[in-house]
């Protein structure tokens, strides 16, 4: 469950990346709310500031470059061809 809420990917290094997925998220729930869709505004209010912690407060880019595909079984035929 951990890896669906994961941030911390060498894809977000880019500050302007960061900045425009909260800015993205907090715009359609300020959408949302001009609406009057008081639940969806919700929704994507928590996931902008959710982002924004995780971008500003708690990235480590030396993290975030590292290779993440440790937990991802290879792929590769080890047994030889059929």
């Amino acid at each position: 469950m951990t890896r669906l809420f994961n941030v911390q990917l060498a894809f977000f290094i880019p500050l302007w990346r960061r900045i425009a997925l909260v800015a993205v998220c907090l715009g359609w729930s300020l959408l949302e709310l001009s609406m009057g869709n008081s639940g969806w505004a919700v929704l994507f209010a928590g996931i902008g500031i959710y982002c924004a912690h995780q971008f500003f407060l708690a990235f480590d880019p030396e993290i975030a470059g590292k290779d993440n595909k440790t937990d991802v079984p290879n792929d590769t035929d080890e047994g030889g061809s059929s």
